[in-house]
């Protein structure tokens, strides 16, 4: 009994201890590329320059360089990259003051870069703190305005209509807008460093393009639920049903993110770039696509099949509606209806009229004037100020929020 005892004892040894043990020696001494591989390790570890390339030969289908840079990034300056790829043959080339990870293909005009720098707002020390305590408190009333609109909605029955849960969604987008750029312009007023990471760039693009987009088919749904409620009073409970709402959101949140991953993605597809100073305080897709080193033609056709999809359609629709509202409204005899139809309308047509004025003052100005900054302005106005100007237009204009907020405020109390 023993002895079967002790003869599966070194059974389970032999099969938990040994066997993990002699698993890898067997595969590296019966395989030259494993073997190959672990000697260019060694000898990385030990600090030898020139990878020692042994075993056989492996083909390199794609260019994938692993970079560690160990000086400031910046255009002009050397860049020291070691290559690290251990599982491909590679060869070290210098060009440009950078040495280049190539493979079987060839690099021409290829800059490497790890972060951009971004336009700061101001180059005066003593008025960076005056700055950071503006755009601090415009961030808070921002973000607090904001989630009133979105707390009365939701706490008020009275409120559950298609309108308020568009303007809800809206707040929610102008929250993520608003984010995507202005803390980070904190950090840099703080630290007094205006500079972000590739990977930090293209994931505040994705954001802001996300949430703008968002803020632009909601504005487009917005005047089509105006259109039907003042065009087709009657029928508006059965056209703006809860699954005509959803179906609707839903379509404008795919659509933004369809316009995210496609500036993001066309990115990625041209790893190459001009310069690495972007001219304005935030990664500005005009200004990501005016650095990159692609054709013109690929460039251009995202910027017109962007432009046509979530601008020329969505401004398109906007005016539709709103051309058949006028039509309506000026048939009605009393002066008195005017009036009440244009003002269930008019708070959306002011954050229209605010969104699309400073959108395209923001991007003709850049496109007008070659000076960099130059359209910084305006795109303080666009990315901070508009979002922070919207709960304030449709609370002030609309009494049922207003007594929404003053039965919140009493209840707090």
């Amino acid at each position: 009994m023993f002895h079967g005892s002790r003869n599966l004892v070194m059974a389970s040894v032999m099969y938990m201890v040994v066997s993990p043990m002699l698993n890898p020696f067997i595969y590296s001494l019966r395989k030259r590329d494993i073997s190959g591989t672990l000697r260019r390790l060694g000898s990385s570890i030990l600090g030898t320059e020139d990878l020692a390339l042994a075993g056989s030969e492996v083909s390199v289908s794609s260019y994938q360089p692993v970079l560690r840079t160990e000086a400031e990034p910046l255009l002009g300056n050397r860049i020291t990259v070691r290559c690290l790829d251990l599982y491909t043959s590679v060869m070290a080339k210098e060009r440009n003051g950078f040495t280049l990870c190539l493979s079987n293909i060839e690099a021409e005009n290829f800059t490497l870069l790890s972060e951009f720098q971004l336009m700061s707002l101001s180059e005066n020390p003593d008025l960076q703190p005056i700055l950071f305590g503006l755009f601090l408190s415009l961030y808070l009333i921002t973000v607090l305005g904001n989630l009133l609109i979105i707390l009365a909605v939701i706490s008020d029955p009275n409120l559950h209509t298609p309108m308020y849960l568009f303007l809800s969604i809206l707040s929610l987008a102008d929250i993520g807008f608003t984010s995507s750029t202005v803390p980070k312009m904190l950090v840099d007023l703080q630290t007094h460093r205006s500079s972000i990471s590739y990977v930090g760039c293209l994931t505040q693009m994705s954001v802001y393009i996300l949430c703008g987009s968002m803020d632009n088919m909601l504005l487009t749904v917005m005047a089509y639920d105006r259109f039907v409620a003042i065009c087709q009073p009657l029928q508006y409970p059965v056209i703006m049903n809860p699954h005509l709402c959803g179906f609707l959101v839903l379509v404008s949140f795919l659509a933004s993110i369809l316009d995210s991953q496609m500036h993001n993605l066309f990115v990625l597809h041209f790893p190459n770039f001009k310069d690495v100073e972007v001219s304005n305080f935030f990664c500005d897709p005009s200004d990501i696509l005016r650095l990159l080193s692609c054709d013109k033609l690929s460039c251009n056709t995202l910027k017109y099949v962007s432009g046509v999809l979530f601008g020329f359609i969505p401004i398109s629709g906007i005016l539709f509606s709103y051309s058949r509202i006028v039509s309506s409204v000026l048939r009605l005899s009393s002066l008195g209806g005017r009036r009440k139809a244009f003002s269930t309308c008019g708070s959306h047509l002011s954050v229209v009229c605010l969104f699309y004025g400073t959108s395209m003052g923001m991007y003709l100005g850049s496109a007008v004037s070659e000076s960099p900054g130059k359209g910084l302005g305006a795109s303080v106005m666009y990315t901070v100020v508009i979002p922070m100007l919207n709960p304030f237009i449709y609370s002030l204009r609309n009494k049922e929020i207003q007594s929404t907020l003053r039965r919140l405020h009493s209840k707090a109390m």
